[in-house]
């Protein structure tokens, strides 16, 4: 969004208006294209956790001029190429979809799965649905201990909002190491009941980044597996 030359929220895509998405389109179809959909993304508003005032008065105004500005944009696309689908939203903007004139489809994303991230969101509550272990391996000192590997980082702005956390409240993991990608050690209340070799819950900040490193996911109902799903890197898939 911008007002005035000021620029408010994520630097995605330089296509503004219903005259830029127009010329890409054209753009396309010259280079031997067809043009059969457009993707919406309001990242400020689906994408934030509501961490602030400015932060919640940025979604409040994106989302009394996103409609207008939106209809604008496919009605101009519509006179160029024949869109079969529209795509809008995010999962922190789902619920503010509920009747989207104008949009055939909405996307989800990592929400689906519940991490971290979508915990500071004021307008919904996520169900936790995706987990990791890490097994103990070593204990370095009294009220410590050591975890294999862990290092699942999220993207965005660099900080504690982007690390894994222990399912575990009583454990912590400690200021000058985080996670690692050889080992996470975690302190607490719970960690010297931790044997070595036993597992340590994970929920991630993110699903995206923490799929990349796992081949399959699996899906677990009253206590049982029922079934194995392979990630995109389980499927030999790469596309970073």
């Amino acid at each position: 969004m911008r007002i005035g030359r000021a620029h408010l929220g994520v630097r995605r895509s330089p296509v503004r208006t219903p005259s830029d998405a127009v010329a890409v389109t054209s753009a396309a179809q010259r280079a031997g294209f067809r043009v059969v959909g457009a993707l919406f993304y309001d990242a400020q508003v689906a994408g934030l956790p509501d961490a602030s005032a400015a932060v919640r008065w940025l979604k409040r105004r994106t989302l009394a001029e996103l409609p207008g500005r939106r209809d604008a944009v496919v009605t101009a696309l519509r006179q160029v190429a024949d869109l079969a689908f529209v795509n809008g939203g995010g999962t922190g903007s789902l619920h503010d979809f509920a009747d989207p004139a104008g949009v055939t489809e909405l996307a989800a994303g990592s929400g689906l799965f519940g991490p971290t991230l979508f915990d500071g969101y004021r307008a919904f509550t996520p169900r936790p649905a995706l987990r990791f272990g890490l097994p103990a391996v070593r204990r370095p000192a009294p009220g410590i201990v050591t975890l294999f590997s862990g290092g699942y980082v999220a993207s965005g702005e660099p900080g504690w909002a982007r690390v894994p956390r222990p399912v575990d409240a009583a454990l912590r993991l400690l200021p000058t190491e985080g996670v690692g990608e050889v080992q996470t050690p975690v302190r607490g209340a719970s960690a010297d009941r931790v044997r070595l070799g036993d597992t340590v819950w994970f929920r991630g900040a993110k699903a995206g980044e923490l799929l990349e490193r796992f081949d399959v996911l699996h899906v677990l109902e009253g206590g049982a597996v029922v079934a194995t799903w392979p990630t995109y890197r389980g499927e030999g898939r790469n596309f970073g």
